[in-house]
């Protein structure tokens, strides 16, 4: 069984084809664009410092054959060009609409190698979707994000704060008829969470069609195994983009409610609100804005506990870096179900300034229990392996590749 993965943009680093490679299944990766492999570009773009640059010679993966890989090279770079500019002209999802289309259309034309199965992603795949389906091929596709309810749970949060809302332009309706076109057309809906499922469901996805594959993430370094504690302040960590959409309204309110003394609350990530809820917030939070990569493992390991009060998310892969680190997380159920309760972190409701509150506040009253957890946090974090990802990946395709089988035989 052979397997074509079209995807535009490095989105897990190349995960479901590294995956795929393997074990033994890949037929072929297609690509907007893919980094060349020359060791001399790689060093004049890490010379030169430009960080644009630095992203685009990114976009590869050594452990996969550069024979196995095809790109639209140039393509590919005008496409990240317009969707850069849409960006800053406020209508990224115009672009999108322009460039998804674009390289589905180029992938469909594609003479690809022999194979049984065409693996997409949404929002970019629905043009090589009919072409596969046209040749009889079972055909996955990949949700990266909650869809329209997620849209329309973001909108409503900018409603209830609008204090800390930048402007933004909503995505046309068109954006998301093309998904649901594209789910129409899967044989099978890839979903990393219950959280995502349960959203699209409502939306009218046919639940039949839908499988749960949580993503993957593997450490760089060695990890702790355990953690000490300390006197003083509680340590918060949070790290990702600061949106209302991860619920840094509520984690703000919540830390309201503490004195300087019981809570150091550090955020790191592009700050994506107002700066008049910036200045509102109590003197705790130290705010960093965007951070090298290479910051990250320092503060994970300076926290006593990383918080994500997420609206809604469909994975999160920081609570998997953080469990990486031995750093409980608290998290909302709005979320994939990686955090074990008492275990490896706390689960509040999403929304629940009070919940969050309290539960900051246990934390800091039980500083030696949150070390404790380190060894289980590590634990929980490797269940979450890339060859644990490998394996439900290749038994969600069995599974689907025999109900097909089955359909075809019984029709």
């Amino acid at each position: 069984m052979k397997v074509v993965v079209a995807q535009k943009g490095s989105r897990e680093h190349f995960l479901a084809a590294r995956a795929l490679h393997d074990s033994g299944h890949l037929a072929t990766l297609v690509a907007d664009w893919y980094a060349p492999r020359h060791p001399w570009l790689h060093a004049l773009t890490q010379r030169l410092g430009l960080a644009s640059l630095k992203r685009l010679m990114a976009a590869r993966c050594d452990t996969l054959p550069d024979a196995l890989v095809y790109s639209f090279g140039l393509h590919g770079i005008r496409s990240r060009q317009r969707e850069i500019a849409a960006l800053k002209n406020g209508e990224p999802h115009k672009a999108y609409l322009s460039t998804d289309a674009a390289f589905a259309q180029r992938v469909a034309a594609l003479d690809l190698p022999p194979h049984e199965v065409f693996f997409g992603f949404s929002y970019a795949s629905l043009e090589a979707m009919v072409a596969a389906k046209a040749k009889g091929k079972l055909v996955l596709l990949d949700q990266i994000d909650p869809g329209p309810p997620e849209a329309r749970l973001v909108q409503a949060e900018r409603k209830a704060w609008p204090n800390y809302a930048l402007p933004i332009v909503q995505a046309p309706e068109a954006y998301y008829d093309r998904l649901r076109q594209e789910w129409d057309l899967a044989d099978a809906i890839l979903v990393n969470s219950e959280w995502t499922r349960d959203l699209i469901v409502e939306e009218g996805v046919d639940p039949n069609k839908i499988d749960i594959l949580p993503l993957a993430y593997a450490p760089q370094n060695q990890r702790p195994e355990q953690r000490q504690p300390h006197e003083g302040p509680l340590r918060v960590l949070w790290l990702g983009t600061v949106t209302l959409r991860k619920g840094i309204s509520y984690l703000v309110e919540a830390a309201k409610r503490f004195a300087r003394s019981d809570i150091e609350i550090t955020v790191a990530g592009r700050i994506e609100i107002s700066a008049a809820a910036i200045a509102d917030a109590p003197a705790c939070i130290r705010w960093l804005g965007a951070i090298p990569r290479s910051q990250t493992e320092a503060l994970y390991r300076a926290a006593d506990v990383f918080v994500l009060p997420t609206i809604s998310d469909g994975f999160a892969l920081t609570q998997l870096e953080a469990l990486t680190q031995g750093l409980p997380v608290i998290v909302t159920p709005n979320c994939a179900s990686v955090v074990e309760e008492g275990r490896t972190g706390f689960v509040v409701p999403a929304r629940d300034v009070t919940a969050l509150a309290e539960t900051l506040a246990h934390c800091r009253d039980h500083a030696n229990d949150l070390a404790a957890m380190a060894p289980a946090c590590i634990e929980r974090a490797n269940a979450f392996s890339h060859e644990a990802y490998a394996q439900r990946l290749l038994a969600i395709i069995e599974k689907r590749m025999a109900l097909k089988q089955h359909e075809k035989a019984t029709a």
